[in-house]
């Protein structure tokens, strides 16, 4: 191989034997990658004035990769977070290029050096408690929709869901045998994980299958939508955003305040670690990857830490400053 190898060979063994049978990668993940891949030879067709099939490996140089990470910042407005996600994407295939073909290496190996960008870390915002019954109380329950809004907002209350895992549940997924009420939740990159329900979670979702005539172990969809349909992530956030609109109405306050499906998930995890449950059991119930994304809770929490300053009987009160008599810890000092 050279390095005005065509792309759709490498692309084609990229998607269908790497990412797919190789790392097993999840229809979502793999859609990802594609629209990041798919979005970055457009972008370099158009800059080149060459057609996509015409393009060559060395053509998506570093100074291209580079140039299109700016065109998704400054003319496309996206946001820092997703530019890293789009570079993950790039990078995954040029590792992929590099293991396969040794002749390509050093084109590789300058896209693999580009950084990720930092990124600023927004405040975790989440909801009270009474603010979360008062969405749920929000649909009104003398209608169909609005018994099974209230479920889903339930639902996403109570097991700290992410949308699509809580519109991807079917009723074989539920397990409402007691002691130990319980439903199956399909995750991010294969990783599913099985967390409890409530008794108030439970008679309403019971209440939803037996309106429709849905036995327990069917695998068909708990929450459709008007023509019977699986729910999708905006007919979700849409039952959210009414609910929000509800309340707000009757509560000036709840409107400035972010509210979409993902408050719930925050507002479940601040809940469970106000109330004394670790870190590591935290991440479980959430499905994180790494116990670092759930720390995030707890940096969150400026409660918990003025009860921490108290605990360790931090008054304020503090002594002399030390200052270094050394020309070079005053110099570094200064700095």
């Amino acid at each position: 191989m050279s390095e005005d190898l065509l792309l759709a060979p490498l692309l084609e063994s990229y998607f269908r034997r790497h990412l797919t049978k190789q790392r097993n990668a999840t229809p979502a993940t793999v859609a990802s990658y594609r629209d990041a891949l798919r979005m970055l030879i457009l972008f370099a067709a158009a800059r080149l004035q060459r057609k996509p099939a015409a393009l060559g490996l060395k053509d998506l140089d570093r100074d291209l990769v580079l140039a299109f990470l700016d065109e998704l910042e400054e003319n496309r407005k996206n946001s820092i977070a997703t530019r890293n996600a789009r570079l993950a994407a790039i990078r995954s295939f040029f590792h992929h290029v590099a293991a396969n073909d040794p002749a390509s290496f050093g084109i590789a190996q300058r896209i693999l050096t580009i950084p990720i960008k930092r990124a600023h870390v927004e405040v975790t915002n989440h909801l009270t408690e009474a603010e979360v019954n008062a969405l749920i109380a929000a649909p009104d329950q003398a209608t169909p929709r609005g018994r099974r809004d209230r479920a889903l907002l339930l639902f996403l209350a109570r097991t700290g869901a992410r949308v699509s895992e809580a519109i991807g549940v079917n009723a074989s997924d539920l397990h409402f045998a007691r002691p130990r009420p319980q439903v199956l939740l399909r995750g991010k990159g294969r990783r599913d994980r099985v967390v409890p329900i409530t008794a108030d979670l439970s008679r309403s979702l019971v209440a939803l299958l037996s309106e429709r005539g849905i036995a327990h172990h069917e695998p068909q969809a708990i929450f459709v939508g008007a023509h019977d349909e699986r729910l999708t992530r905006f007919g979700a956030t849409h039952i959210v955003r009414r609910a929000a609109k509800a309340v707000s109405a009757m509560n000036p306050a709840m409107a400035d305040k972010p509210i979409s499906p993902h408050i719930f998930r925050h507002s479940l995890a601040m809940k469970l670690l106000q109330s004394g449950v670790d870190l590591l059991t935290i991440q479980a119930w959430l499905g994180h990857a790494q116990v670092a994304t759930t720390h995030r809770y707890a940096a969150a929490d400026v409660e918990m830490m003025r009860q921490g300053l108290e605990k360790a009987g931090i008054s304020g009160v503090h002594g002399a400053r030390f200052r270094p008599n050394d020309a070079v810890l005053q110099l570094l000092a200064s700095i």
